[in-house]
């Protein structure tokens, strides 16, 4: 285990991809730079998730970097060999990484898709949808979200600017389709959601 404070990175572009990553507390982003200089967050991830795991299928140098989001951040770390050991000894593990796989890279598509073709409001509505399902709690025809990201890092995940997500929430807010908080999203009806 390692404790980190937000800046901090652990891993970074071109770096040997030889660790797998579970965050035991705090928040991690997950993304590169592009050629001109941009940032593409490619995921932020919270307690219990697993990261740099494309080692796992062979990637030897990291494509992308993992970066702290919060203060007092704690990871911990294991080494490839040993993760290659659990899953030749364990056939449940072994499985539920590649199905952990398996279900980044569905998304990783639907994101590409998403910033090709949708707007930005679509692109938020769909994003909820997904928390909902990945972190929501129901509550008769509602779904709770708790979550620990800010406007910011949703406007990274969607493509968009902070600006431009507080409207719409906003919007959505008015139009009685959530009530949020800081650390919360309250869905009034995910199937009305629009």
């Amino acid at each position: 285990m390692n404790a980190y404070k937000k800046g901090d990175l652990i891993y970074f572009p071109e770096e040997n991809a030889e660790k797998i990553y579970l965050i035991a507390q705090g928040k991690v982003k997950i993304g590169y730079n592009t050629k001109d200089g941009d940032e593409v967050v490619k995921a932020i991830l919270t307690k219990g998730e697993l990261f740099g795991e494309m080692a796992i299928l062979g990637e030897e140098k990291r494509s992308e970097y993992a970066m702290v989001a919060e203060d007092n951040t704690i990871v911990c770390q294991v080494g490839l060999e040993n993760v290659q050991e659990l899953m030749k000894d364990n056939k449940v593990f072994s499985f539920s990484i590649y199905k952990l796989i398996g279900m980044r890279i569905e998304k990783l598509e639907r994101k590409l898709e998403s910033l090709m073709f949708k707007d930005v409001r679509t692109r938020l509505i769909d994003f909820l949808k997904d928390m909902a399902q990945d972190r929501g709690e129901k509550i008769g025809y509602e779904i709770l979200i708790r979550h620990s990201l800010t406007q910011k890092d949703i406007a990274s995940l969607i493509g968009s600017s902070r600006q431009t997500v507080a409207k719409l929430l906003n919007e959505l807010k008015e139009d009685n389709q959530i009530h949020y908080r800081r650390n919360r999203i309250l869905i009034r009806d995910i199937d009305n959601l629009k």
